[in-house]
């Protein structure tokens, strides 16, 4: 219960604005839309208060993205983008699994549910790079063979999403810049889908929703790190 009162005690104002915000834009979209499959609403709002944790640091927040990626990546099979499928099921969710490991062994100071804020080697960047790009090309052609629409966007969003979980696990801020491109490129895969059914439109501003939520969440965590850094030596 402490625990409870004091996460809500350091949740600032404007995380509060951008959670109503969120969840307004979400239902609205949802709604005014037509849109009846609440797999996706429930895969919109479960994704959006993930990273709404996750851009403060809470464990919770990787916690919550393992469930996202089981809803979202039902919501793929149906619309059959294997390529988000894939990376939910095969790739989101495992990863995920691992950054909480991270994420528990690395919590800041005496406060269990904010982690320390990790800083990447050099020789890790072109490495995460090298792993993330392989693995999306090799994706292309998966899933073009299995005759996946929009094949190219597809794999860019292999590409990002991999990157950003990489990023995510090592505990550094850049996570939340590389989940920025790969919200973009969910952006245009799930417009491309809404020109034939308008319902779509509704995950469009999910993402756009979960772009706002990572633009917040790239410059918390440069908060945060500088906040760390000023209370207590980095590691």
């Amino acid at each position: 219960m402490n625990a409870v009162k004091t996460f809500f005690k350091e949740v600032r104002p404007i995380e509060y604005a951008l959670f109503f915000c969120s969840v307004a834009a979400i239902l609205l979209s949802f709604f005014l839309t037509g849109n009846t499959d609440y797999m996706q609403l429930a895969a919109s709002l479960i994704g959006m208060l993930a990273l709404i944790l996750m851009a403060k640091g809470n464990v919770a927040g990787q916690i919550l993205s393992v469930v996202f990626a089981l809803f979202y990546g039902t919501v793929s099979y149906f619309c059959k983008y294997y390529g988000e499928l894939i990376i939910c099921l095969g790739i989101s969710a495992p990863v995920a699994i691992l950054a909480v490991i991270s994420w528990l062994r690395n919590p800041f100071g005496e406060k269990r549910a904010e982690v320390r804020v990790g800083r990447l080697k050099p020789r890790e960047y072109p490495v995460i790079l090298a792993i993330a790009l392989a693995v999306g090309v090799a994706f292309f052609f998966i899933l073009r063979a299995l005759g996946t629409p929009n094949v190219w966007w597809s794999a860019v969003s292999v590409f990002t999403s991999c990157a950003a979980m990489l990023l995510s696990v090592r505990r550094s801020p850049l996570y939340a810049f590389a989940y920025c491109f790969n919200d973009i490129v969910l952006i245009v895969l799930w417009s491309l889908m809404s020109a034939t059914d308008k319902s779509y439109l509704a995950m469009v501003v999910c993402f756009a929703v979960f772009l706002a939520n990572d633009i917040y969440g790239l410059l918390n965590w440069f908060r945060l790190r500088k906040k760390q850094q000023s209370t207590e030596p980095q590691t």
